[in-house]
């Protein structure tokens, strides 16, 4: 649910913090797009000249509406029904490189060799991520506070996606990460180097 009823506040928040800091966010992609509703939020937002979404649900998939997201920004736009991995092993090009990537909701899904493998493709092809997964504390929660078990979602610790996250990725803040493949003394929000004595 999170990122549906309050896809609004997720956008102001990573808003206000790439406005700060005058971060250009011309391209957009989702790695599971779900519904749409964060995607079409950002997308709205932020106008960028190309916008790529991947969904591995075909019934999803169909159900999105990509005239509404077209349209609505003239922007060259690009959609593919496959998973995460499948993305990533497409060739490298130029026009899978983005300022912006949304991965919510998705890596609970993956298995750890898929992670080990997608991680340092993800880090050259996009410059942030906007990234949340729930850990094994939070999926306990939602089967106690709401009775919703998910089979699918790998209980996993905080600690597991922090260690495979470091290597490519800087934490600039909550959900927001910086890659490492394209850091610039100059002009990156945060550097792993400040931590060290």
């Amino acid at each position: 649910m999170d990122g549906i009823f309050n896809a609004k506040e997720h956008v102001d928040y990573f808003e206000s913090l790439v406005a700060i800091e005058h971060i250009d966010i011309s391209s957009i992609i989702d790695f599971g797009f779900g519904h749409g509703v964060l995607f079409k939020e950002f997308v709205q937002r932020f106008r960028p000249y190309k916008i790529c979404g991947i969904e591995p649900s075909k019934y999803i998939f169909n159900q999105l509406d990509q005239t509404t997201l077209s349209t609505s920004v003239n922007s060259s736009t690009t959609f593919y029904q496959e998973d995460l991995k499948k993305w990533c092993e497409r060739s490298d090009r130029k026009q899978y490189y983005f300022d912006l990537g949304i991965c919510t909701s998705v890596f609970q899904y993956l298995p750890s060799d898929v992670i080990d493998f997608i991680l340092p493709i993800l880090s050259k092809r996009v410059k942030y991520l906007y990234f949340s997964v729930p850990t094994d504390i939070e999926l306990k929660r939602q089967v106690e506070e709401i009775e919703f078990y998910d089979p699918y979602a790998k209980r996993r610790s905080r600690r597991f996606y922090q260690t495979k996250l470091k290597k490519y990725f800087t934490v600039v803040s909550n959900r927001v990460l910086e890659s490492k493949y394209h850091f610039n003394d100059e002009t990156t929000l945060f550097s792993d180097l400040m931590y060290r004595n």
